[in-house]
């Protein structure tokens, strides 16, 4: 902060940011001398075209008849803007820096040390920008160039075309750092400029669009055409409703002979089942011969039943019936008649069996009517997968029926189309040769030149602009660091800044000890503390700063040797700082608070002042510090009585102050 006043402030704040000027002078000086001896020359080659009245802004299509050749001029709009806008249009970029590649790179290399330095610095500063391109691209701020585009926009900046107003005279300009290179550019230029606009109002765009719709009319056939064959091919057949025939002809041929098969297979169920019950009723087997007799045990039995009868008549004859040999007998008897009951009396001796003919036949004719229901299964289950995998492809021939009838119709109108742009494209070809001889009204009255003198830099004007330019970037710099500059170098417009009233401005000292200035300060200060108070009632000053080493101890000291001179008792920093310190009548007790934010007794020290100075350095101390070391000492003791501004200078020199003065 530095208060404006004079010629001398101006000097000083010159002084204040000397070393700022110096570099800004020294920095822009270099530039200036390095760009005269480095930046690579450019030279420009001229030429001027001729617009004829007439068609350049004849935007209908020509016709075979004769028509106007002159038409007046537009009062609303300058027709030779239409003409520098086709150009340096796009498309004539475009094709100048195709060409220009082409020329480029059919070159031979340049020979010699400095064509080499040159080429090889152009390629590192290719790369470099190439990287930083690709760079820039891949974080989304900005596109990928091709190399055309690249050139076309470099071509595009060392281009321009102008007219005077109310001139027909365009008058072309292309700068480059070779003159044979701008002169070949700008030829190039013209030619394909020339070409185009011929081609435009000569209607060989319609030749070109309706050549280019029949090759696409050819493309769309083509397509159309391959995509039937692959549609067809899929379904296996010439057309949709063709191969629909056929597999609907043929699934009502498996639905007859499925519903053939499928009674015949009830009827054979039917047969099958009626024969194993038939057969199940009827024997296997039959007897054919038979040999019986008796049981060789119901023989033997009898004659053992006929010896014990015997015996027991002979015993009869003996005993009684009651004696026991005849009851033994008798129960023999009876056991024997019994077993005999039991024995069969006829016995089979031999038996000739042979099979049931009528089960042989009948378990024959299962057999076979079983084999062909196997059969007929299988040919039932053979039919039923045909006629699914037949719906499937007919449904398959009904989702793509839409498609193909769409193919057709493309296909259809693709043939169309290709009659009607064939016999169109002729029509162009006719109008084209009418209209050759007929739309050029540009005139090139002179040639791209040969200007072997650069055009830039300037290197002599940039040279004897080396040193003035320099001084007015150095002065600019100067202002802007005056703008920018928080330091506070006077106390000018203090009070009214801070709304503190400044007590002095105390001189820097540094190295040449006190004179005349530094003395008046320190009275300044004596005159302001309250003497009749200080007579009276004594008086307690605190002194602080916002940091330390901004001069408190140093402001003390003197202080305390001036009011010693005046004859008033001083005390520096009593002992008793942390009890209450009171001054005698006629006693100044100096307190030292420095570091607001650093010392914890600055605050415990001032809350026994009577008054509180804030002391600030110049030059170190900014006006938000100071800002907030006053906020802080308002909000804890709800004032501060002044400020004292220390370490003031005056950066101008004395021989240079001298000078001002006189």
């Amino acid at each position: 902060m530095i208060d404006i006043r004079s010629l001398r402030d101006l000097v000083r704040l010159f002084y204040i940011f000397r070393r700022a000027f110096w570099l800004a002078f020294a920095g822009t000086a270099v530039l200036a001398v390095a760009g005269a001896f480095l930046l690579p020359p450019k030279f420009t080659s001229d030429a001027r075209l001729l617009v004829k009245p007439g068609r350049e802004n004849m935007v209908a299509p020509l016709e075979a008849g004769d028509r106007q050749t002159v038409y007046p001029q537009s009062t609303t709009r300058d027709p030779i803007l239409d003409e520098e806008k086709m150009l340096t249009g796009r498309p004539v970029l475009m094709q100048v820096a195709r060409l220009y590649l082409a020329e480029l790179a059919a070159q031979p290399p340049r020979e010699g040390a400095m064509a080499r330095i040159k080429a090889a610095v152009g390629d590192a500063r290719a790369a470099v920008s190439g990287a930083i391109g690709k760079g820039l691209a891949a974080i989304g701020l900005t596109e990928v160039q091709s190399e055309e585009e690249a050139v076309a926009e470099r071509l595009a900046k060392r281009f321009s075309v102008s007219h005077g107003p109310g001139s027909n005279v365009m008058e072309l300009a292309f700068t480059w750092d070779d003159p044979v290179i701008a002169q070949r550019v700008l030829t190039t230029w013209i030619r394909v400029y020339l070409d185009e606009r011929t081609a435009v109002l000569g209607r060989k765009t319609l030749v070109s669009f309706y050549d280019g719709k029949v090759r696409d009319a050819d493309q769309q056939i083509e397509s159309a055409k391959s995509q039937l064959r692959s549609r067809l091919a899929e379904i296996n057949g010439t057309s949709a409703q063709e191969r629909l025939d056929n597999l609907t002809r043929r699934l009502n041929e498996l639905g007859t002979r499925r519903a053939e098969i499928a009674a015949e297979r009830v009827a054979l169920r039917n047969g099958i089942s009626f024969a194993s019950q038939q057969t199940r009723s009827l024997d296997k087997e039959t007897v054919s011969e038979r040999e019986l007799g008796n049981s060789p045990t119901w023989q033997a039995l009898s004659t053992q039943l006929a010896e014990l009868k015997r015996q027991r008549a002979d015993a009869l004859r003996i005993f009684k019936e009651t004696a026991p040999t005849v009851v033994a007998l008798d129960q023999s008897i009876t056991m024997l008649e019994a077993q005999l009951k039991t024995e069969d009396r006829v016995l089979q001796r031999s038996e000739r069996r042979a099979p049931n003919e009528l089960n042989t036949v009948m378990a024959r004719n299962q057999l076979e009517k079983t084999m062909r229901l196997q059969e007929l299964d299988a040919l039932y289950t053979a039919y039923d997968k045909e006629v699914h995998e037949l719906e499937g492809l007919r449904r398959k021939v009904l989702e793509s029926e839409p498609e193909l009838a769409r193919l057709e119709q493309a296909l259809s109108v693709a043939e169309k189309n290709r009659t009607l742009y064939l016999d169109s494209l002729e029509k162009a070809r006719i109008d084209q040769a009418l209209d050759d001889a007929r739309i050029n009204n540009i005139a090139q009255i002179q040639q791209a030149s040969l200007n072997p003198s650069r055009s830039s830099p300037k290197s002599l004007l940039l040279l004897l602009m080396a040193l003035p330019a320099g001084a007015v970037v150095g002065l600019m710099v100067v202002y802007l660091s005056s703008l920018f500059d928080q330091r506070i170098h006077d106390g000018g417009r203090f009070a009214e800044r801070f709304g503190v009233p400044l007590w002095s401005a105390v001189k820097d000292i540094a190295g040449h000890g006190p004179d005349n200035d530094f003395h008046a300060s320190l009275y300044r200060i004596y005159g302001t503390l309250p003497l009749e108070r200080i007579r009276r009632e004594g008086l307690v000053l605190g002194l602080t700063s916002a940091r330390k080493g901004e001069g408190v101890s140093f402001l003390a000291a003197r202080l305390a040797e001036l009011l010693k001179a005046q004859g008033l008792a001083v005390r520096l920093n009593p002992e008793s700082a942390t009890s209450t310190v009171t001054a005698a009548p006629g006693e100044v007790v100096l307190l030292e608070a420095a570091g607001l934010h650093s010392n914890r007794e600055a605050f415990v020290r001032l809350g026994q002042a009577h008054l509180i100075v804030l002391v600030v350095e110049a030059r170190a101390s900014t006006v938000p510090v100071v800002d907030n070391a006053l906020g802080v000492l308002r909000t804890a003791f709800s004032k501060v009585d002044g400020v004292i501004l220390n370490r003031r200078q005056f950066e101008v020199p004395p021989h240079v102050l001298r000078w001002l003065q006189r």
